[in-house]
């Protein structure tokens, strides 16, 4: 996710979307993707100076 994230914030994209779920394992759909609220905090840590680079925010 975290790779995808940064390539879409450096081309300019005017969103990301990315699933979150407590318990992804018991999710209804797309749980295998989805990623745990800590994990969804530490990457918004991580783009947050490739947003601010790229003249966006996040």
């Amino acid at each position: 996710v975290s790779p995808m994230a940064k390539a879409g914030i450096a081309c300019g994209a005017d969103g990301l979307m990315i699933e979150v779920h407590m318990r992804p394992e018991i999710a209804v759909s797309d749980g295998i993707q989805s990623l745990k609220p800590d994990v969804f905090r530490q990457l918004m840590k991580e783009l947050a100076p490739f947003a601010e680079a790229a003249g966006r925010r996040l």
